[in-house]
């Protein structure tokens, strides 16, 4: 029997204009789209060859949408473990811990994502002592929907050996009553000592949170991902070998796989070089934290919180321990990828960027991720570096009105100025950073678009309306944007002969209004011309 030489998929609806005419088929031979046309003339033309057909019913069409920043690893246990996304009051999050601990094996850990006290009514975190009560002798280590800083209860702290007298450090604290005891809040690094004493996943542990993130990916109709999951898996070695056994298992989803800086002997033992890998995986920058996260006022400021006059933030490195691992990153050949969300974590990032130039040490880009409060020096200094912005529009719907009153008025004008960056050419990418947010990307393009919440019409102009962007764009940011970010400009994001057959197929046309995103939902995805999730 002749093996099919390629696949032709029909009877589609090339959304968004990017396909001229009545084009409405798209065939692929080895993961490549080798033509786009009208199904019947594309008929006619492979007449005498052997290939197989999909047909997608007329459903809408989209060049394959890719997260470029979110977190594989923590989205796969979230969708395990206690999770507070939809939480809205103190009273349902400790009813939640309650019932967990009623499930939870005497003394075993009891873990929490994604709780966000700005959405509670009254907006206040459980206490210490409340927490206590709710978790009895279960130790208690809950993250902060922004993932910088975290609630503990006693028993965690005890088994820690953290108590009032622990010092802080540069980089990280212990939250503190007025007479200084200590209030349940743990911040950035302080972390350390509670992690370091929990069971830590096996082998099977991690590749089961990797499968559930990547099929549920799949399922929202995200083709790829760029990911940092080794402070999770615990090695690159153990990264690479869960995506080659799932793919040999039958999940077909792309990576592109940031290195966090620890790693840095481990990528230079292997001989790793930025960009290397194949059409499933590859390796890119190194990732570096700058600062925190505005919430729990861990996001460094040039100027002290408005709402908290006593601290401007905190950074995770000083500039100086910033400038030495620029270096080392640089001398193996590798960009950065720095989270900076403040305006003060932006200066010490682009300073190091500055000093410590790409060059053409790779053709891949440096990344600078969040960029949520800068000014117009701050971006013109952006404008003048090979570097991509990792945004996250979906930040909109979760941070207003609230971080208004952290920020105060005075630094409004580059507040989540997603408008301004593409304005001022700089080449955006759009992600979710998920688990801290939805992973579906419509989520993330909706709040481009109106900029305001999915359950809310107020404001109707939405927050900050100025910066709002169009659907086009508003796409792009998770099409050409990811491309360009992973230096794949030339072979992903686009619907164009040549190009990756990465699809995603929706159930209605997004161009009908923004409450379309709101309700859409993937019937297939195809990624490397291999259908990889049908509804």
């Amino acid at each position: 029997m002749t093996q099919p030489q390629g696949i032709l998929f029909k009877h589609g609806r090339l959304n968004l204009g990017a396909i001229p005419g009545d084009a409405d088929g798209v065939y692929v031979e080895q993961g490549i789209i080798r033509a786009i046309g009208n199904t019947r003339d594309l008929e006619m033309q492979l007449t005498g060859r052997s290939y197989e057909t999909v047909d997608w019913e007329g459903a809408y069409v989209l060049p394959g949408l890719t997260d470029a920043h979110m977190h594989l690893s923590m989205q796969g246990v979230k969708l395990s473990a206690l999770d507070f996304s939809d939480t809205r009051s103190t009273a349902q999050m400790l009813g939640q811990i309650r019932e967990r601990a009623e499930q939870t094996p005497q003394g075993e850990w009891i873990f929490g994502l994604n709780w966000n006290e700005n959405a509670f009514t009254p907006a206040a975190a459980p206490t210490l002592a409340e927490l206590d009560e709710a978790a009895g002798e279960h130790p208690l280590y809950l993250t902060r929907t922004c993932f910088h800083a975290f609630l503990a209860n006693s028993e965690a702290f005890r088994r820690a050996g953290l108590s009032s007298e622990t010092p802080d450090s540069p980089s990280g604290a212990l939250g503190r009553d007025a007479a200084g005891q200590l209030n349940g809040w743990v911040y950035e690094e302080a972390s350390k000592a509670l992690t370091a004493i929990q069971p830590q996943p096996d082998y099977a542990t991690k590749k089961a949170a990797i499968r559930r993130a990547c099929e549920y990916a799949l399922s929202l109709g995200l083709t790829a991902a760029h990911t940092e999951d080794l402070r999770y898996l615990g090695g690159i070695d153990i990264m690479r070998r869960i995506h080659r056994e799932l793919r040999e298992e039958g999940v077909y989803f792309r990576s592109h796989q940031l290195i966090f800086h620890d790693y840095l002997d481990e990528l230079e033992a292997l001989g790793l070089r930025a960009g290397e890998g194949d059409e499933w995986l590859k390796i890119g920058a190194v990732k570096i934290f700058s600062d925190g996260a505005i919430g729990g006022r861990t996001a460094l400021l040039q100027a002290p919180y408005h709402d908290a006059p006593d601290t401007n933030g905190m950074a995770i490195h000083s500039r100086t321990e910033l400038h030495a691992l620029a270096a080392r990153i640089r001398s193996l050949g590798f960009p950065m990828a720095v989270h900076a969300i403040g305006d003060g974590a932006a200066d010490l990032t682009l300073g190091a960027m500055e000093t410590h130039p790409l060059a053409d040490i790779t053709t891949l880009p440096d990344r600078f991720i969040h960029a949520q409060v800068l000014d117009a020096k701050l971006l013109e200094r952006m404008t003048k570096l090979p570097l991509i912005a990792d945004i996250q529009p979906r930040f909109v719907a979760s941070d207003f009105p609230w971080v208004l009153e952290r920020v105060g008025p005075e630094r409004t004008s580059y507040l989540y100025a997603w408008k301004k960056l593409i304005d001022a050419g700089v080449i955006c990418a759009g992600g979710s950073d998920a688990p801290i947010e939805p992973l579906n990307p419509l989520l993330g393009i909706h709040a481009a678009v109106t900029r305001r919440r999915p359950d809310s019409s107020l404001p109707a102009e939405g927050y900050l309306p100025q910066e709002r962007l169009s659907l086009e764009h508003a796409v792009a940011l998770f099409t050409e944007g990811s491309a360009q970010a992973a230096a794949e400009s030339n072979e992903r994001g686009r619907l164009r002969e040549g190009f990756a057959a990465d699809f995603t197929v929706l159930d209605r046309d997004l161009t009908d209004g923004a409450e379309n995103l709101l309700e859409a939902q993937a019937l297939m995805t195809v990624v490397n011309g291999k259908v990889a999730y049908r509804r």
